[in-house]
């Protein structure tokens, strides 16, 4: 993100902040990472490479190397962007979490809320 004013402005509501969590394989990160983007479903998709997941998956224990998303998103956005990445995910159940934002940089925050237009 380029450089913001940091100074003292409105204080939005870090209740309406959330970060999202999503792994996926490599092969398919990208895609997602983009199209949320450029849905304006969300502000920002930090791509986080070497994740390996250990799961329990039709009874028996499966590991697979991914890749994790970390989204920053709207409260109100956050049904839709999970009904998006469970549509173009290539997984059966994709992980997708959902974690309030507790605090932040309010020029952070403010950019986020000024970023997604679902």
């Amino acid at each position: 993100m380029a450089a913001a004013d940091q100074g003292g402005g409105p204080q939005p509501d870090q209740e309406a902040i959330a970060v999202v969590l999503c792994t996926v394989p490599t092969s398919h990160s990208e895609l997602l990472a983009r199209a949320v983007v450029e849905e304006r479903l969300c502000a920002c998709v930090n791509v986080v490479p070497g994740v390996r997941s250990f799961f329990m998956w039709q009874g028996k224990v499966d590991v697979a190397d991914e890749q994790l998303l970390v989204i920053k998103t709207t409260a109100d956005a956050c049904e839709l962007l999970q009904d998006r990445l469970a549509a173009l995910h290539p997984y059966d159940v994709p992980e997708v979490i959902v974690l309030p934002v507790a605090a932040g940089l309010p020029a952070y925050l403010s950019w986020v809320m000024a970023s997604v237009q679902p």
